[in-house]
């Protein structure tokens, strides 16, 4: 199983939230640095935020993936700063097929959503999903929130033969978090800029 919590569908879509002003930010990361780059100031990610989870037999028999559920840790008011944009200025976008959580609902769960490329819709795909050494699925899952701060996790339920089983899937042994971005000033970095820029959103 591979994680990657920080994957961007645009950087135009991407916002995370950060306690700190605009003259004291440093310019925004690549896709790979993101990481390291909102964990070591402080912030999460704002709105929504992408996770792939990439799962892949590692034997000769296939694993059936029944099901992903959504457990929260704790929501809360959202979290105090500015938002910060990762590009402004950006071209066409895609959407990708996928897994959608609300994490406002009272109780969220996972839903199947279809994926639009140009003009072509990419039919959404629900559990369960079959996975081998050779045949590996690559999930790709958006959660979100308009109006709390949410720490969560999901559980991956799966069998193999007479085997079956529970993953948990985190942030490298932390929940996942997100942040509202409602009522927060807003920035942006101009593609090829040099500075933070106020913007309406």
């Amino acid at each position: 199983m591979d994680v990657r919590p920080y994957v961007w569908t645009h950087p135009c879509d991407q916002a995370y939230v950060v306690d700190r002003p605009a003259d004291r930010m440093p310019p925004p990361p690549s896709e790979q640095g993101a990481r390291n780059w909102i964990t070591g100031l402080g912030g999460a990610p704002g709105e929504n935020v992408l996770t792939e989870l990439a799962v892949q037999g590692t034997g000769e028999e296939a694993v059936v993936l029944h099901a992903l559920r959504v457990r929260v840790v704790d929501r809360a008011a959202p979290l105090p700063g500015n938002a910060y944009w990762m590009g402004v200025g950006c071209g066409g976008e895609m959407t990708p097929m996928g897994l959608d959580v609300n994490l406002d609902a009272a109780q969220p769960r996972v839903v199947p959503v279809a994926g639009r490329q140009g003009d072509r819709v990419i039919p959404a795909s629900d559990f369960p999903y079959k996975v081998s050494a050779t045949d590996p699925q690559v999930l790709k899952v958006t959660a979100h929130t308009a109006g709390h701060s949410v720490r969560w996790y999901l559980e991956l339920e799966w069998s193999s033969g007479g085997r079956q089983g529970t993953l948990r899937i985190d942030d490298r042994g932390r929940p996942f978090e997100v942040s509202a971005l409602t009522g927060r000033p807003q920035y942006g970095y101009l593609l090829g800029g040099s500075e933070w820029l106020p913007m309406d959103r």
